[in-house]
């Protein structure tokens, strides 16, 4: 019958079987690096290579005062913006309740920030306050290209794509900020390369700059250096180390985000993967707690006693990098610093090891060190690079050592909600404030700011907050209405803010005396609503 035939066919299949695979004989020494295209937009499927300073287009409006990859995408980037729109409730209240009485008015705000569906949705509220914008990114990786149409389609001026060259990054900035008949007064950076272009080419921009919002460690670091040398000439603002930045978008983002990016672009198994996470600070915090929860060794390298003396606390083995480096899986920097992982120790990695960072600047990893003749690089798939010993050793880099999370997958959104409207009330706050509130310093944003801002993103989960008592506050000796913690109360996070003894001073004032313009307009805010 037939089915004795089929069974028959089936026995004469032999038990072993050759994969065509194990004939086949892969070269140890590649020839060539694989091809290096530029990054385009995860949604563009476009072809064209053509690089967008290249181009000559317009918006439906007629303009042209803009740049970027596909002017024809604004249409899907608006639909990516109303995703956003829908989990970042709290900015969309603030932009609802202010823009009547536009606060920003007058505003001409120059912005270097990553240009996501989540950045736009502050664009477009600081628009809708008043405020004109130009904008550029500040990671050559991070935009979505999508975004950047919609932006420029309504208006803003956004010179970004994904995939810039160095040449390209610098170029988009200064057409940000060199615009014949437009000069900015506010600027809002992320990371300080925007700030450093501006003192380094138009200096007397600053003349008219009312001040300046940071939100990276990295800018952060540099603001506080030029105030330490005297050469800042604007009152600065520190988002960075703002509660509701540090504890919220440094920490419970990033403790989502580290494995999205490292699933997207590797595929690995987190399950017993020995890692090292260099550095504990908030960053730190979150990528150990998700890699430890997913069954990976982590180990921690840090220098600051006190957050080495945290992660031990958390269960972590706190090394030095060449003790493990022979032996990791992975190397996650997340410190602001540079040179955090040398050629020396890249060298000693084992075969098929990751190597990625989740810090803002791109020097924590020595990528410069790896671009030498005996090395080759092969592109295996969008922001993914083998680099290639001469015996066949492969380390896998990411995102060429920038930013991991915004370079190769997504951040979520509400946690992005949280840092924006602390931003937009930093903007608000310095815009408005009188003469002489600020000096020519780096500041700390007042704790009822980070109160207010905390207090907008709790309706998301339906919480209740408890009142204090007329007896219970003035045993504490609060306001019933806040702030409920000092200005230097940090919330288990160990201050790494070096302040002098001025500065100090500045902020025990601050403290004791401060009405700031923001905060009364956040109580007539509540009060009309």
């Amino acid at each position: 019958t037939s089915y004795n035939n089929r069974i028959a066919v089936v026995r004469a299949i032999p038990t072993q079987i050759q994969f065509v695979e194990d004939k086949q004989e892969f070269s140890r020494f590649p020839t060539k690096a694989g091809r290096r295209s530029s990054a385009a937009s995860y949604t563009d499927s476009s072809d064209d290579e053509t690089s967008p300073r290249d181009k000559t287009q317009l918006n439906s409006k007629g303009t042209s005062d803009f740049c970027v990859k596909n002017i024809k995408q604004a249409e899907f980037g608006r639909r990516e913006i109303e995703i956003a729109e829908q989990d970042m409730s709290a900015l969309i209240s603030l932009r609802k309740r202010a823009q009547g009485e536009k606060p920003l008015a007058g505003a001409k705000i120059v912005g270097c920030t990553h240009i996501t569906a989540q950045t736009a949705v502050l664009i477009e509220t600081l628009v809708a306050l008043g405020a004109q914008c130009r904008w550029t990114a500040c990671n050559i990786y991070s935009t979505q290209n999508e975004v950047a149409a919609a932006l420029s389609e309504i208006g803003v001026a956004v010179f970004a794509w994904k995939g810039e060259s160095e040449d390209d990054f610098w170029w988009c900035i200064d057409k940000c900020v060199n615009m014949e008949g437009w000069q900015p007064n506010m600027i809002l950076d992320d990371g300080g390369d925007l700030t450093h272009w501006v003192y380094k080419k138009y200096p007397n921009v600053f003349k008219k700059i009312r001040g300046i919002v940071e939100e990276s460690v990295t800018g952060v670091h540099r603001l506080y250096q030029l105030s330490k040398a005297g050469k800042l000439c604007v009152p600065a603002m520190n988002v960075n180390d703002s509660v509701t930045k540090q504890k919220f978008d440094n920490l419970y983002c990033c403790r989502e985000s580290i494995l999205d990016g490292l699933k997207r672009t590797t595929d690995v198994m987190f399950g017993g993967k020995q890692v090292v996470v260099c550095g504990y600070g908030e960053v730190g915090k979150g990528c150990t707690a998700a890699l430890k929860a997913m069954g990976s060794i982590v180990y921690v390298t840090e220098i600051d006693p006190i957050c080495a003396l945290q992660a031990c606390m958390d269960g972590f083995r706190v090394v030095k990098l060449n003790e493990v480096i022979r032996q990791v899986d992975v190397i996650i920097t997340c410190t602001g610093n540079k040179n955090v992982v040398t050629r020396d120790q890249l060298d000693r990695m084992k075969n098929g090891s990751i190597v990625c960072n989740m810090g803002h600047s791109n020097t924590e990893i020595d990528v410069a060190s790896l671009r030498t003749p005996e090395l080759t690089w092969e592109r295996v798939r969008s922001q993914v690079d083998h680099v290639i010993w001469p015996d066949g050793k492969r380390v896998i880099l990411l995102a060429e050592g920038r930013l991991l999370n915004l370079s190769c997958s997504t951040v979520p959104t509400f946690v992005l909600s949280i840092t924006a409207t602390t931003q937009a009330l930093a903007l608000i706050e310095l815009y408005n404030a009188p003469e002489g509130r600020y000096k020519q310093d780096v500041y700390l944003l007042p704790k009822k700011m980070d109160e207010y801002v905390a207090s907008l993103h709790l309706p998301t989960f339906d919480a209740h907050l408890t009142e204090l008592s007329d007896e219970q506050a003035k045993y504490l000796g609060l306001n019933k209405n806040g702030p409920f913690k000092p200005n230097y109360y940090r919330y288990n996070h160990p201050s790494k803010i070096p302040l002098n003894d001025t500065q100090m001073s500045d902020l025990c004032m601050i403290y004791l005396q401060w009405i700031p313009t923001a905060t009364t307009y956040m109580f007539s805010l509540v009060q009309s609503s």
